[in-house]
């Protein structure tokens, strides 16, 4: 990228509005931290298998490598420079030829229900639509009369459909409904009611591992706080072998000392058993790890076989 020439910067993203939009945000972000014009950074739109397919739950299909494995192929083609991700529907394991090179700062990481109040203002029996086992096994950890059924599309699809009556409520990310303009949609769920996804709110841009003219200006942009929580979750999932099946709630903070803070819960599929704990630490990949080993060592029978521990 040499001085007094056009930049051009290609960033790869699904297609829906969310997607869209976080990508726009990240072209912003770069534009403002580089001086660099609108017109300099285009924007790929990819097509995924997971938008492709709507009538089944991800983990039934190929889980979250289904939103990935296509940006996946066009960024280890050179066809972007970079790729943009919610973070929460990135696989555990991923390429050793592509890694994250940043994160913008983290938004509301809270889920929002739309529908009701509260969970406990829903009316007995309830058909809540979800397609997250976290969602699902949280749910009925609180309410086990609730009735949970398979829920996919993005937000307006599943808006659309409460709407229709197909059910009585569901729940989505605080963070894509703000994105999209929706912030008065839905009643914020308290962290300690449901705690989030792992990297829930986070939006992360992958490079190719050995590409610096691209991981360069992306370091102008990356929040160092979110980078650090991001990984720490993303470690728990890797230590605890959690995959789509795996019910897992986790959310990493800073403490005013600067102290990495972890905490998480398992829960087996029907939200009758679960494990909390909390971890602190500077290192996010050793914080991850503790606390994965801690909640395992503790965790009753069948929230351990659900992951592999």
């Amino acid at each position: 990228m040499e001085e007094g020439r056009a930049v051009r910067f290609r960033l790869g993203t699904r297609g829906s509005p969310l997607a869209l939009a976080q990508a726009a945000m990240v072209r912003d972000a770069l534009c403002t931290a580089h001086g660099w014009a609108e017109d300099a950074i285009e924007t790929v739109v990819i097509r995924t298998t997971g938008d492709r397919v709507q009538d089944r739950a991800l983990a039934e299909i190929g889980g979250k490598a289904l939103w990935t494995k296509e940006l996946d192929r066009a960024l280890l083609a050179g066809e972007v420079d970079a790729c943009v991700h919610s973070m929460k529907d990135v696989e555990t394991v991923r390429p050793d030829s592509i890694r994250l090179a940043g994160t913008l700062p983290r938004a509301d990481v809270r889920d929002r229900l739309i529908g009701a109040p509260s969970i406990d203002a829903l009316p007995k029996g309830a058909r809540i639509g979800s397609s997250s086992p976290r969602r699902r096994a949280q749910l009925l950890s609180h309410r086990a009369d609730l009735d949970v059924v398979l829920f996919r599309g993005n937000v307006d699809t599943r808006l659309g459909k409460l709407a229709a009556g197909e059910v009585d409520a569901t729940l989505l990310a605080a963070a894509g409904l703000d994105r999209l303009g929706r912030n008065g949609v839905g009643s914020a769920v308290p962290i300690d009611v449901m705690l989030p996804a792992p990297a829930q709110g986070a939006v992360g841009i992958e490079v190719r591992r050995d590409d610096d003219a691209a991981t360069r200006p992306l370091a102008g942009v990356s929040h160092e706080a979110t980078f650090r929580c991001v990984l720490a979750e993303r470690a728990l999932l890797a230590a605890l072998r959690a995959d789509c099946h795996s019910p897992v709630g986790a959310l990493a903070t800073i403490t005013a000392s600067g102290t990495l803070q972890l905490t998480a819960e398992l829960l087996d599929e029907d939200g009758t058993e679960r494990v909390t704990g909390s971890h602190e630490g500077q290192d996010p990949a050793s914080v991850g790890q503790a606390l994965a080993a801690d909640l395992l060592g503790r965790a009753p029978a069948g929230v351990r076989r659900l992951f592999n521990g």
